[in-house]
Parts: structure tokens; C-alpha cells; sequence
């Protein structure tokens, strides 16, 4: 109900035990008071149910004024479940309902009678009140119901929907990044053996293009893997802001020299990133115990970044390798314009150096 009709019932009642405290006629100041209380004390029942229902009773024994009582224990049935404190009210309300014919001589029958129906009529508001309160309890249960199929259903919209886009990703990332890989590097093959100073501008635009185009590409396939999971939010692609920490958790003593020109873009930063990983990596795996140095340089409009390290000083196990890290370099430096050198050095160690062309990826 709305607040009007709330308000309407609770005047009704009111007005009907107040009715009840009127007829049975209070014949001093005792009673009276007795009666405008329990009256009164029902305005604040769904507050205090049980010491309003504590208040109706001297009405209830001294003037027989049943209607605040029977209001007030109802009231406490929908209220509390408790079976001992029902079945204490309602022998209260029995009491007092049955003690003022006590000074009256009744025939057995109707003495009998009269205890049968005080105590259906102080059982009657518990009954009504448990089954209001059962109501309410299903109605409860039944919304809980439907929240949980709801659930159930937008969590199943969600696991096709992640499907859906896992499979939209593989696809990106197997078919068109595929494609657009091999526009790059043909692109830049074109630009390299071409004479032609306009065809050799338009070949390097294609790749420069394709280039840009994988990059997003990539940042797309991992929004759909990303958005389909329980994940909040992309992991950040490494740059060389996370240079020193790679090389700090690498276990290998390492010193690096130069840094990097400002303003180069974020393609380029992942791509010395790896190298510097995978070289680190390799010196990890096959030379223990050497120390590695990483060389930032720049030679007009090339940058290099060199990884060298000393041979091993602790045996090497010999460990397979079908050497995918070194193609996966080169074919990140080829997507870029750049190359990847990789060979051992006379005193024992090894080198890797990446030259990547800064003059078209400057922001």
C-alpha cells in the first residue's frame, strides 16, 4: 500500500478501537486512562509492537476493550517469529479477555464456552499475522527468485558475447594481421630495391601505413580478449619506462649505457622492449654466470640498441632451442623498417643489436 492508504487504515483502526473503548463505557478516572492509552499506544505499534501490545491489556482486563489488543497482536505475530514469545501473547490476551467474567456466576457450559472462544479470538490475530508474515516472507523470496534468473541470464549473455569476441579476435589476429603484416614487409622490400624516388615514397607510406594499422589492430584484439573476461581493464603494453625493472628483475648483472631519443613512439619503444628481454632471456638461458651491457646509440637518423655479454663462467646445459625468439625480433624490426643482428663475439660472449630508423616515427 501507498503511504495514503497506510494512513487511511491506520485512522480506521483507531478510530474503530476507540469506538470498542467507548462502548463498553468507562466508569472512572482508571479505566479512562487505560483506554485513551491503549488507543493512543497504537500509533506507535509497528515501532514498539510488544510493549504496545503490554499497554492494551489493562484496558483489555479492567474495561473489556478487546480491539486494541487483538490490533496490537497482530502486529507482534507479523513481527516476530518466535514461537514462545506468540504463545505468551496470546495466553495474555486469553487472560484478559476471560478474567472480568470471573465475578460472574456462568453455568459450567458457558464457562466453557466462554474460555473456547477468548481463546480463539486471542489466536485469531496470530494466525493472521503468521500468514501476513509468510506473505511477505514469499513475495521476499520470490523477488530473490527473480534477481538470481536474472543474473543467471545476463551472465549467460555475457559468456556468448566473450565467446563471440574471442572469436572475432582470433580471427583479426590470425587472418587480417596475417595480411597486413605481410603488406608491411613487401612494402618495405618494394622501397628498398625500387630506383624510383616516387615509388620508393609510396612503397614506404604503404609500410608506414601497415605498420600503424597492425599496431592498432593489435590494441583492438586485446580490447575484445580483454572486454570479454572478468578482467577490469587492458594490461599496459611495456615501454622503456619499464626498461629498469625488466633489467633489475633479470638476475643478471647488467649495465646500460645511452638512453633513448625522446618523442619516439610507442611501437618503436615495445620493440626494444622485447629485444632487450629476449637477449636477456638468452643470456639467462645459455651463458650463466656473465655479465651483459645494453647500449643505446644513435647514428644520424638510426638508433641502435646493442646486448652483449661476457662467456659464461658456470657450466652451460645444453638447453632446445629452435631459435623463434631471434625471428620474432627480426620480423618486429622489419615491420619497423629495421634490422636484427645477432652473432657470437672473439672473447667468448655473445651480441644482438637492433637498428631501428627514428626519421618517420618520431611523434
Amino acid at each position: 500500500m501507498n503511504r495514503t492508504q497506510t494512513a487511511l487504515a491506520d485512522a480506521g483502526l483507531i478510530v474503530v478501537a476507540a469506538l470498542d473503548a467507548a462502548f463498553n463505557q468507562p466508569a472512572g478516572p482508571l479505566t479512562t486512562a487505560a483506554a485513551v492509552v491503549a488507543v493512543g499506544a497504537l500509533l506507535v505499534r509497528r515501532r514498539w509492537p510488544v510493549p504496545v501490545f503490554a499497554v492494551t491489556l489493562p484496558a483489555l482486563v479492567l474495561l473489556g476493550s478487546v480491539i486494541a489488543t487483538l490490533v496490537a497482536l497482530y502486529v507482534v505475530a507479523v513481527r516476530y517469529s518466535n514461537r514462545g514469545l506468540l504463545t505468551a501473547c496470546g495466553l495474555l490476551a486469553a487472560a484478559g479477555y476471560f478474567v472480568p467474567g470471573l465475578e460472574f456466576e456462568y453455568p459450567r457450559t458457558d464457562l466453557a464456552l466462554t474460555l473456547i472462544y477468548a481463546t480463539m479470538t486471542a489466536a485469531a490475530p496470530i494466525f493472521f499475522g503468521r500468514l501476513v508474515h509468510a506473505r511477505q516472507e514469499l513475495a521476499l523470496r520470490l523477488a530473490d527468485i527473480r534477481a538470481a534468473r536474472e543474473h543467471e541470464r545476463e551472465l549467460d549473455a555475457q559468456a556468448i558475447l566473450a565467446a563471440e569476441r574471442n572469436q572475432l579476435a582470433r580471427e583479426m589476429h590470425d587472418v587480417v594481421s596475417h595480411q597486413v603484416s605481410l603488406i608491411a614487409v613487401q612494402a618495405g622490400a618494394m622501397s628498398v630495391s625500387t630506383r624510383d624516388p616516387d615509388m620508393k615514397a609510396a612503397a614506404e607510406n604503404v609500410r608506414r601505413l601497415s605498420v600503424d594499422t597492425l599496431d592498432e589492430l593489435r590494441h583492438m584484439v586485446n580490447l575484445l580478449r580483454a572486454s570479454g573476461s572478468s578482467a577490469t581493464g587492458l594490461a599496459p603494453q611495456p615501454t622503456l619506462s619499464d626498461l629498469d625493472r625488466l633489467v633489475a628483475g633479470s638476475g643478471i648483472e647488467t649495465t646500460m649505457t645511452g638512453t633513448a631519443p625522446e618523442g619516439i613512439d610507442t611501437a618503436v619503444q615495445r620493440t626494444i622492449y622485447r629485444t632487450v628481454q629476449e637477449a636477456l632471456t638468452n643470456v639467462r638461458k645459455h651463458a650463466p654466470g656473465s655479465t651483459a651491457t645494453i647500449e643505446f646509440a644513435q647514428e644520424d637518423t638510426d638508433l641502435t640498441v646493442t646486448v652483449a655479454n661476457s662467456a659464461p663462467t658456470r657450466p652451460t646445459l645444453p638447453l632446445p632451442s629452435a631459435r623463434h625468439g631471434l625471428v620474432g625480433l627480426q620480423e618486429r624490426a622489419a615491420l619497423l623498417g629495421g634490422t636484427v643482428r645477432a652473432g657470437p663475439r672473439p672473447d667468448g660472449g655473445y651480441r644482438l643489436q637492433l637498428r631501428l630508423p627514428l626519421a618517420t616515427r618520431h611523434r
